[in-house]
C-alpha cells in the first residue's frame, strides 16, 4: 500500500510541468557595437536563414531593441546562445511565454 507521503513525492508540480513543456529561445539583444549588415551575416551563417529572413530578424533587433532568432530545447538553445557570444553578438536564453 502506497502511503500519502509516497504519492506527493513521486507527483510533478503543475508549474515545473509546464515550465518544461514551454521550449527555450534564443534572444539577440540591440548592441551599439556591431553594424547592421554584421548581425545579418551572423544570423544567415549560424542559422542558415535567409538573407531576408536574416535582415528582419536584425531590423527587429534594431528597432525593437531585441529578436528572437532559434526555439528549441535548453541544450540546442544554449549552442545557439554560444555560437552567437563567439561571433560577439549580445544573446540570452529564456522559456518561451
Amino acid at each position: 500500500m502506497t502511503t500519502p507521503a509516497e504519492v506527493e513525492s513521486t507527483q510533478a508540480e503543475p508549474e515545473e510541468a509546464a515550465t518544461e513543456e514551454r521550449p527555450w529561445v534564443t534572444i539577440v539583444w540591440n548592441d551599439p557595437v556591431n553594424l547592421m549588415s554584421y548581425v545579418t551575416y551572423v544570423l544567415q551563417k549560424i542559422f542558415g536563414y535567409s538573407k531576408e529572413h536574416a535582415t528582419k530578424l536584425m531590423l527587429d533587433v534594431h528597432n525593437k531593441g531585441r529578436a528572437v532568432v532559434s526555439s528549441g530545447s535548453k541544450e540546442k538553445v544554449e549552442g545557439d546562445v554560444a555560437k552567437l557570444h563567439a561571433a560577439g553578438l549580445w544573446a540570452t536564453m529564456q522559456h518561451d511565454s
